[in-house]
């Protein structure tokens, strides 16, 4: 399996309610200092909505790049209706994937 294939693959484990950080899908994907490739991937992502690029967030619970029309703001919107917790414009630290 490919990097991407695994990133994809990660992704699509990320539980409605919760967010997983670029790193921390890097890392699971076996390569922890490759978090801005797995943007890349996220970027160009074909397989939206089955991969939930939307539940990716920075290691600062910051909302960066979402290149689906509306931008940022569409994916806060998407991420608050599916019940993440935010304080200010990052989400809450408990709605961090815990993957097991």
């Amino acid at each position: 399996m490919t990097f991407r294939e695994k990133v994809y693959a990660i992704t699509a484990k990320i539980p409605r309610g919760c967010v997983a950080t670029y790193g921390q899908i890097a890392k699971l994907a076996g390569n922890p200092h490759a978090a801005r490739a797995v943007g890349v991937c996220m970027k160009t992502n074909p397989f939206a909505p089955r991969v939930p690029c939307h539940r990716v967030v920075a290691s600062d619970g910051s909302l960066t790049g979402f290149s689906a029309p509306g931008g940022i703001s569409k994916k806060n919107k998407m991420l608050r209706d599916e019940g993440v917790r935010f304080v200010g414009e990052k989400v809450e630290f408990s709605s961090f994937w815990k993957p097991s």
